[in-house]
């Protein structure tokens, strides 16, 4: 296997398992950046953390890897509201202490993380 798609296997599992926890930890966090048209943000925070521990452990297994991958591409689109949410709400930014830029900035690494997902099925 490619050194470098090795690295991001691993790299990427472990970001995913250690966003997911934080879901758990500190929920506020993310519930700052639920859109007010979502229900049950509370328990989506949870979901969402929970795949997210769930396919970053996957991922680090061959036997798994190709349904982790797809599957974290389906819970990056489901996410994808929220990021767009904090890049055009100014409490979500406040918040999260962040400018609009740099929420604005945090758009287009979906796309980055989506390709690497898709990479990693194969």
């Amino acid at each position: 296997m490619n050194l470098i798609k090795k690295i991001t296997i691993y790299f990427m599992g472990a970001a995913y398992i250690y966003v997911g926890i934080r879901h758990f930890i500190d929920p506020n966090f993310f519930l700052a950046i639920m859109p007010d048209y979502l229900p049950y943000h509370l328990e989506a925070v949870y979901i969402s953390g929970l795949f997210e521990i769930l396919f970053g452990g996957m991922l680090c297994f061959k036997k798994s890897r190709w349904l982790a991958g797809w599957g974290l591409i389906l819970l990056l689109i489901a996410v994808f509201p929220a990021n767009v949410y904090l890049a055009q709400n100014e409490a979500a930014q406040q918040a999260l202490n962040i400018s609009q830029t740099m929420a604005f900035i945090r758009l287009p690494f979906q796309a980055l993380f989506l390709a690497l997902a898709y990479w990693h099925t194969k």
